[in-house]
């Protein structure tokens, strides 16, 4: 079965790390954040996470937060979607970036490296190969 075969589903966040220049590990949206990435049999995909215990907007209105509580809810959370490409050759699955949450990603085609094993799909990312994700296959 080929990677794109095996990667096209549901998978929830496990985890997600980065490393510094010393090799200290760091949790960029904590060690407890949650996410999704899903991978649809047409070409497309999109990936949320998000870090926990981001306050809701005191006015409870989804586009009515202040500057402040949008920039925190900004802060926190890391989502896009696009077409998405798999070179079997070198196991890169290739993100575009079709519509993101932050717009310096906006166009951009992203490589991630990615490898399967059982239910837990690994991605490093190809830009920045000391980021690593952890996804488990939904059930």
């Amino acid at each position: 079965m080929t990677l794109r075969e095996q990667v096209v589903g549901v998978w929830s966040l496990v985890s997600y790390q980065s490393q510094d220049e010393e090799g200290n590990v760091i949790y960029p949206l904590g060690k407890d954040a949650t996410g999704f990435i899903m991978y649809h049999p047409e070409g497309y995909m999109s990936a949320q996470l998000m870090r926990h215990g981001r306050p809701a907007y005191v006015s409870g209105d989804l586009h009515e937060g202040t500057k402040d509580e949008m920039a925190e809810a900004a802060f926190g959370y890391l989502a896009y979607a696009g077409k998405f490409e798999v070179n079997e050759e070198t196991s890169t699955l290739t993100h575009h970036m079709e519509v993101s949450m932050n717009p310096t990603w906006l166009g951009q085609q992203q490589p991630r490296v990615g490898s399967i094993e059982g239910d837990i799909l690994s991605i490093y990312n190809g830009l920045n190969p000391n980021q690593k994700l952890v996804w488990k296959r939904v059930k």
